[in-house]
């Protein structure tokens, strides 16, 4: 078994994941439809400092507005690169001018990629370096490869390990999180089937979870691609395109606004709240088959 991992500093991102040299990671602008369109030009970006999308894209901290856009501005700034060997990648984003224009705190945010065989983990570690007690939302956003054939026919589900007796599935209104919750698409308690229109609607977002582990099946083939641990999230949230030969399977700690939103930053439902000098860490591993 060959496993070979690429990371880039733009985003501090996971740009490439091969099993035996087949990619399993989407390849973002490099991956495009029949007209020649990207399907989605990003690869796993990370969320932070928030999950999902502010209400009018504005959020109030220590009584000012700030302006921030969806999953917030991590995923878009160069990191700063720490260790590269070849199982173990490592790199930090450290609050600049740049940063406390949109969000008003001094922070460090170091992302790992730690690769074991065919297992890979990804680590986010938030440390506050700020004189106050520093909110914030982080998740993760890997996007997997998959056959857009086996899509359209149907073939792929997720299953859970665990009987999902007491999930959630959150309804979104442009965006934000609606009053009520969505339909439950589980089936025998464990499965969601996906097909390609599956993602007509947005995303589908998911609280209340039994289960720590997550897998992607192929029912035809009877094979597993991928097991995710997301253990300790309280959020997992799956997206694609429709018709896209690809799907996210997300890990997060936080969410979007809902529409009753305050807009008062620390007033965000999950938002974590971390005290000056304190340090908050995260993982999460896939592992692929």
């Amino acid at each position: 078994m060959h496993t070979q991992m690429l990371t880039s500093k733009h985003g501090g991102e996971l740009i490439s994941f091969k099993l035996d040299g087949e990619e399993r990671i989407h390849q973002g602008e490099n991956c495009k439809d029949e007209n020649g369109k990207v399907y989605w030009k990003r690869h796993s970006p990370i969320l932070f400092p928030i999950v999902g999308k502010l209400k009018m894209n504005r959020t109030i901290i220590g009584g000012r507005v700030y302006e921030m856009y969806q999953h917030g501005f991590a995923r878009d700034m160069d990191f700063e690169p720490i260790t590269k060997l070849d199982n173990f990648h490592s790199y930090v984003l450290k609050s600049n001018k740049n940063t406390n224009s949109k969000y008003p705190y001094d922070f460090e945010l170091y992302t790992t990629y730690r690769l074991d065989e065919n297992k890979l983990t990804t680590i986010y570690r938030v440390i506050n370096t700020s004189l106050v007690n520093m909110p914030f939302g982080i998740g993760g956003h890997p996007a997997f490869k998959i056959d857009l054939d086996e899509l359209q026919k149907g073939n792929y589900y997720l299953e859970f390990e665990e009987n999902e007796d007491k999930i959630h599935f959150l309804y979104l209104v442009d965006g934000l999180i609606g009053i009520d919750y969505a339909k439950n698409i589980i089936k025998d308690k464990k499965i969601i089937e996906l097909d390609s229109k599956t993602f007509n609607n947005d995303a589908i977002i998911m609280k209340g979870l039994t289960s720590h582990k997550i897998s992607l099946k192929n029912k035809a083939s009877g094979k597993t691609l991928l097991t995710m641990d997301f253990t300790d999230f309280p959020y997992l949230a799956l997206w694609s395109k429709p018709n896209a030969p690809f799907l996210c399977i997300e890990p997060w700690y936080s969410t979007a606004d809902n529409v009753k939103s305050t807009g008062v930053f620390t007033q965000k439902q999950d938002i974590i709240l971390l005290k000056p000098k304190e340090t908050f860490e995260c993982k999460y591993t896939v592992e692929f088959f």
